[in-house]
């Protein structure tokens, strides 16, 4: 058997140089593999929860849902208030109730107390600075922090927003009259409580919020006015009614004298007798 000579084949060989170049070619492949999933979780924003605060409630409601949604101790977020260095007019005296806004506001890992009151204030304040109710604020000689708190009082009044400037006309009308205001809602508020069931003893607590014996609107706003009850208080229905009493849910009675007001109040009694307690809401004088 005849054997043909081959001459013997050479290997490829790297040189080092471009071992080199391989080596770090493949840790950078590497690296970027790690690094592209890291960088895109990076980059994925937070998505914010949503706090709702509704229209009528007070400053110790918010304070709870705030110390709810943020899971912490209760009273965390009341004790807040003295370092959050909120925007308050000089006349609240460093108590927000009635500029906490009712709105829906998000909240993420970085929300604390003093960040969501502050948001909560700056929306009230820019709600109040709104030309419509900032002019209608002074048309009727009033602060930004009076119209705050005429208009907390008709957001606890009014069954609804069809009613709040009616309402505001009452309020307007016995202030015009120097007749004290007469509110239940002012004594529920100082008494820390929300009913109807108001006894003619209530009426004669010894507080500033009580507006059966003392004349004016109280000393700060009861509760946490939307925009539908700011534009109510500067914009009131034109009317000369006095009285008004809630006589069963959606009707509403008006009246400009007291007797047409007992006559009311009256078949408010009766409806509610019949029905059971919360039935209505009785406006001035309502007893």
């Amino acid at each position: 058997m005849r054997h043909e000579y081959r001459p013997p084949q050479r290997r490829s060989r790297l040189t080092r140089r471009g071992r080199l170049a391989l080596f770090l070619g493949t840790l950078l492949a590497l690296g970027a593999a790690v690094l592209i999933p890291m960088l895109r979780g990076g980059d994925v924003p937070e998505t914010p929860r949503r706090l709702l605060i509704p229209e009528g409630w007070r400053a110790q409601q918010v304070y709870a849902a705030v110390d709810r949604e943020l899971k912490l101790p209760p009273g965390s977020t009341k004790a807040a208030v003295a370092t959050a260095g909120l925007a308050l007019p000089a006349e609240a005296k460093g108590n927000p109730e009635g500029y906490l806004f009712p709105a829906t506001y998000p909240v993420t890992s970085q929300s604390t107390p003093a960040t969501l009151l502050t948001h909560m204030v700056r929306t009230a304040n820019e709600k109040l600075a709104t030309r419509a109710v900032a002019d209608g604020g002074k048309a009727h000689g009033m602060t930004p922090y009076q119209t705050a708190t005429l208009a907390s009082i008709i957001e606890a009044e009014a069954e609804g927003r069809v009613d709040m400037g009616k309402v505001a006309r009452v309020v307007h009308n016995r202030l015009a009259k120097s007749m004290p205001l007469q509110m239940d809602s002012t004594i529920n508020y100082a008494l820390n409580r929300s009913t109807v069931d108001t006894k003619l003893s209530d009426t004669r607590i010894d507080s500033p919020f009580n507006s059966y014996e003392r004349q004016g609107l109280p000393p700060t706003p009861i509760d946490s006015p939307g925009l539908a009850a700011m534009a109510a208080a500067v914009a009131p229905t034109p009317g000369d009614w006095l009285f008004f009493v809630t006589v069963k849910p959606g009707d509403t009675r008006f009246s400009a004298t007291y007797e047409e007001h007992k006559k009311h109040v009256a078949e408010f009694n009766r409806i509610r007798a019949g029905a059971g307690p919360r039935t209505g809401q009785a406006g001035p004088t309502g007893k």
